[in-house]
């Protein structure tokens, strides 16, 4: 079976089950997309990897197992979501260690989040991508070709909740100096999501 390379397309809250988001995966090479649901504390994990800019002021589950790897010279290679049950998708980890290669199990979500951490690629089977790989189709693409890319997903790989958070937050009322010690304050509570907002904010003001 061939593999299909994917990426990260975005995170968006999920529309079937609440309190939880679903991951957008997105074929490289194709416009299909795979759309999977994941926890509350998974989204945050991945986001924060995705969130560049923000450093949590503690290690979260997924650092730390990228520090113990390092320490022990344990290096993800890839990440293939191989299997599909009841809409449930299984994943493996590729790892190596003095050229032994070893294969483990893991939730899909943890998977990824390990995967942007070591910045290994994300495959998954053909099959797979066929049976529930789907096109996200945005009705206003066709009126607004600017937004066309945005494919119907709520946020993008740098935005963690709804993009107009920012407005409802009342963010637009503070100087930029408040906004970065509103910043740092986020980051201390580990409020990862108010902290994408800010900086969000921040990187609209500074564009």
């Amino acid at each position: 079976m061939s593999l299909v390379k994917l990426t990260i397309k975005g995170i968006s809250y999920s529309q079937t089950q609440n309190g939880a988001y679903a991951l957008i995966l997105n074929e490289v090479e194709g416009e299909r997309k795979l759309p999977i649901v994941i926890g509350a504390f998974e989204a945050q994990s991945i986001a924060i990897a995705l969130e560049k800019e923000i450093k949590p002021p503690r290690p979260l589950t997924h650092d730390l197992f990228k520090s113990f790897a390092d320490r022990f010279d344990i290096v993800v290679k890839q990440v293939i979501i191989h299997k599909l049950v009841d809409g449930v998708f299984f994943s493996s980890i590729i790892c190596e260690r003095d050229r032994i290669e070893e294969i483990i199990d893991a939730r899909t979500s943890d998977a990824i989040a390990l995967a942007l951490r070591f910045d290994a690629p994300i495959f998954t089977y053909k099959n797979i991508l066929d049976k529930a790989g789907i096109y996200l189709n945005n009705p206003s693409a066709e009126s607004n070709p600017e937004d066309a890319e945005n494919d119907g997903v709520l946020s993008s790989p740098e935005t963690f909740g709804l993009e107009d958070e920012s407005n409802k937050q009342g963010w637009s009322k503070h100087s930029l100096q408040e906004l970065y010690d509103l910043l740092e304050e986020a980051v201390q509570q580990e409020d990862y999501e108010k902290a994408a907002q800010i900086r969000d904010e921040i990187d609209k003001r500074e564009s």
